[in-house]
């Protein structure tokens, strides 16, 4: 089997997203890149999470083609593989309709800088995605012009969101913390007043979280959420 361990991390992180609030049903979809395979580990589509079983996890490439599965891949195939072919260093993709981002996202509106752990997503603001109908090359296009910016993670507009990592745990992270963001911007929006951070105080924070949490093999998770 291919990317077993992929597979298998898909299966567990799929089953916590209900969880963790950060979807319903089987609204959502995770993958994971090996870049030396070339090829990404995706969700299936329409199976319920608790059902899922790493056997089902579709490996395609980056070009939409099936290369080991039975199952039909995830709608949004197209919208993950732009993650990996932007110069972001992402491993792994979660996308969600979690409550707070897809309200934001219905608004019209991107997730600013109202709390400094924005950075988490290397930006000062993650960018409003324009509509287009889900499981279209119309959005993985306009999800591929949006990266760009650099940023890890996307607000699609009318739908939900999106987070990337070097690793399912940081990608995952992410996911929660643009969550409770979204969550923070909201209720600023609700009581009529939001305090966006400058750009020159999120360069700042930025720098910091160059060195937040614990060291791991080296390096420092950037993550701001605990996994």
């Amino acid at each position: 089997m291919m990317m077993k361990t992929a597979r298998e991390q898909i299966v567990a992180y799929c089953s916590r997203m209900a969880a963790d609030g950060l979807t319903l049903g089987t609204a959502g979809n995770i993958s994971i890149y090996d870049p030396e395979l070339h090829c990404m580990a995706i969700s299936p589509s329409g199976i319920p999470y608790s059902e899922t079983d790493p056997k089902d996890v579709v490996i395609m490439d980056l070009d939409g083609n099936i290369v080991e599965g039975d199952r039909k891949p995830s709608s949004e195939y197209a919208l993950h593989s732009v993650f990996y072919k932007a110069d972001i260093g992402a491993c792994a993709v979660v996308h969600t309709h979690s409550m707070y981002c897809t309200t934001l996202a219905c608004m019209g509106e991107p997730l600013r800088a109202v709390h400094y752990a924005i950075a988490e997503a290397g930006t000062d603001i993650i960018p409003l995605v324009p509509y287009h109908t889900f499981g279209t090359p119309e959005l993985a296009q306009a999800a591929s012009e949006a990266l760009q910016t650099k940023s890890r993670g996307l607000i699609l507009a009318n739908h939900g969101m999106c987070a990337s990592g070097d690793s399912l745990k940081s990608a995952y992270g992410l996911a929660l913390t643009m969550e409770w963001c979204a969550q923070v911007q909201w209720r600023c929006l609700s009581a009529g007043k939001m305090n966006v951070l400058t750009g020159e105080e999120m360069a700042v924070a930025m720098e910091h979280y160059k060195t937040y949490g614990q060291k791991s093999d080296g390096t420092h998770p950037r993550g701001y959420s605990s996994v």
